[in-house]
């Protein structure tokens, strides 16, 4: 089986030592390069070409959601988690923004970090239950006072069935065995989703989902 290619990015060395020895013990990780700025994180994801980057938010030279956000520009379907101590709302709006597919704290558990890391390689979308209420009132407010209970005529059933399924947090596989389709399709369904609704990723399509009442929170 191929391994899951992971980038650490972290100023704390300590930490990105101990985030190595979780993935090492990993048997299908491969840590595959350690950036201590976010400069360093931009330039090793372009040549390294990780699976998933684990990204700290506060980084020297460019902070982690910039950071993230140029990762993404470069590599629209690049898989960053961002790893950080902080809470605050607008951190994890703006790591989405950027293009983030996870978000996880640093008080977790190392099987926090395992699974986020293997869903988000497989094209899942991690999000904490405990902050996934304040991203959702975000684009609500954000949106103002839009009450939208009918989906965009634009989206086919079956891209409205592919919508519905990442905002319960299914990643391709899971996807594609609901429908009983191929994985391929589940992506080519993705990518229409993507345009139709003007989105960056599966997070945002998910968001939008739930801002507009197509999905329950």
């Amino acid at each position: 089986m191929t391994p899951i290619r992971v980038l650490l990015a972290d100023d704390h060395q300590l930490f990105r030592e101990g985030l190595r020895h979780i993935c090492e013990a990993v048997g299908e990780f491969e840590v595959v390069g350690e950036a201590a700025t976010g400069t360093e994180a931009v330039t090793m994801a372009r040549d390294l070409n990780p699976d998933v980057v684990l990204m700290d938010i506060q980084m020297p030279e460019m902070d982690g959601v910039r950071a993230t956000a140029a990762i993404t520009c470069e590599r629209p379907d690049a898989r960053v988690i961002i790893l950080t101590m902080y809470r605050q709302d607008t951190y994890v709006f703006e790591a989405i923004k950027a293009g983030a597919r996870g978000y996880l704290l640093k008080d977790g558990s190392g099987d926090d970090v395992v699974a986020a890391v293997r869903s988000v390689a497989q094209g899942g979308v991690i999000l904490p239950p405990d902050m996934a209420s304040l991203v959702f009132e975000e684009f609500r407010r954000l949106a103002g006072d839009e009450q939208d209970g009918v989906p965009d005529e634009r989206l086919t059933p079956g891209e409205m069935d592919v919508l519905l399924r990442i905002a319960q947090g299914d990643d391709n596989r899971q996807i594609a065995a609901a429908l009983n389709v191929t994985t391929k399709t589940v992506a080519n369904r993705l990518s229409e989703i993507f345009s139709k609704l003007h989105v960056k990723n599966r997070t945002q399509a998910a968001l939008t989902a739930l801002r507009k009442g197509w999905a329950g929170l």
